[in-house]
């Protein structure tokens, strides 16, 4: 199977889902000619045009209301917010509009919107470019979180989040955009609120999200080498949260720890423990773990910037200690 960028992924995804559905389109800041920063959208302008890949001012409050208005009435936007890290600037066209006009029109009314933005830190980016605030808007009822951790998953998830009647935010890692995967000519889509085990194991699981399903791997690759078998799972979507599976695996490992790049406290971290705590509890041999980045602003330094975010090697000395019995707390 061919192997393509995650980048690559995600502007086939668009460019199929356009050729498809003549009401899709794609809004946002640079995404025409410039293709946006990262040049994820590069070549889609050549093709639908600027009436379909329009490029708008830095307005993103009113470009956004723009989407909601649009996907009200019968189109279905593509929302481009060139970092994660202004949500901030959309939260009541995003959280206080498009999230609740299906509840209060009284099921009359969808917005079939999806807002792609990006996330992740050791871009030295510093604090206002390398936030991931998937969980601010997971706590939003009505929004649909989707968060791919490979070009694959990239390219399904995307899909499937254009058809949804609801809105969507994907979060796509910064750092992920060059990465490779195998990725199927042939169309795909990969199903919300299904988690994806991509290893099994027997002793602790590891669950993490976009680019912490990598070092979840690579933590388990360094822990099979010491005789522990870990069993690593992508939630894929966490909003919905696919909780069989997580709580099966929890029962079968009887350890766990979930592994997030936004901040540990009040997290999604937090939530999925939570929810196998009340679930799973006397399936667990240990506490559930948890490991988020740093509670403080992303620091500009390269120095400091590394150290906020989990590692493989934090992540496989916690699971090393959790199924040694030393009970000992992630910092």
């Amino acid at each position: 199977m061919r192997k393509i960028t995650l980048s690559q992924a995600v502007n086939e995804a668009l460019a199929e889902e356009m050729r498809r559905d003549p009401t899709v389109f794609i809004i946002g800041e640079d995404v025409a000619e410039a293709g946006t920063p990262f040049k994820v959208l590069s070549g889609l302008v050549e093709e639908f045009g600027t009436q379909r890949v329009v490029d708008t001012p830095i307005a993103e409050p009113g470009f956004m209301g723009i989407a909601v208005g649009a996907a009200m009435t019968g189109t279905r936007p593509v929302v481009d917010l060139m970092f994660g890290d202004f949500l901030f600037l959309v939260m009541d066209q995003l959280c206080n509009q498009a999230a609740k006009t299906h509840y209060m029109s009284g099921g009359k009314l969808n917005v079939p919107l999806v807002l792609r933005t990006n996330m992740g830190a050791t871009r030295r980016s510093a604090a206002q470019h390398s936030q991931s605030l998937h969980a601010l808007v997971a706590h939003v009822p009505g929004l649909k979180i989707a968060m791919p951790s490979s070009a694959y998953e990239a390219k399904g998830l995307m899909k499937t989040a254009i058809r949804d009647n609801n809105p969507v935010v994907i979060f796509e890692d910064k750092l992920m955009y060059n990465d490779k995967a195998p990725v199927p000519e042939a169309e795909y889509l990969i199903p919300f609120g299904q988690a994806n085990v991509l290893q099994e194991g027997v002793d602790i699981t590891l669950i993490g999200t976009s680019s912490m399903v990598q070092v979840c791997q690579a933590a388990a690759e360094v822990l099979a080498k010491e005789g522990i078998s870990a069993e690593v799972i992508d939630p894929r979507t966490i909003v919905p949260l696919d909780e069989e599976t997580l709580l099966k695996s929890a029962k079968k490992t009887s350890r766990v720890i979930i592994v997030d790049e936004g901040h540990q406290s009040y997290g999604v971290t937090g939530e999925i423990a939570s929810r196998i705590n009340e679930k799973a509890f006397y399936h667990l041999d240990a506490p559930v773990l948890r490991l988020g980045a740093m509670d403080v602003p992303v620091p500009f330094s390269p120095a400091l910037e590394d150290i906020t975010v989990p590692t493989p090697e934090r992540v496989a000395d916690q699971a090393r200690r959790l199924v040694r019995g030393e009970l000992i707390h992630a910092a």
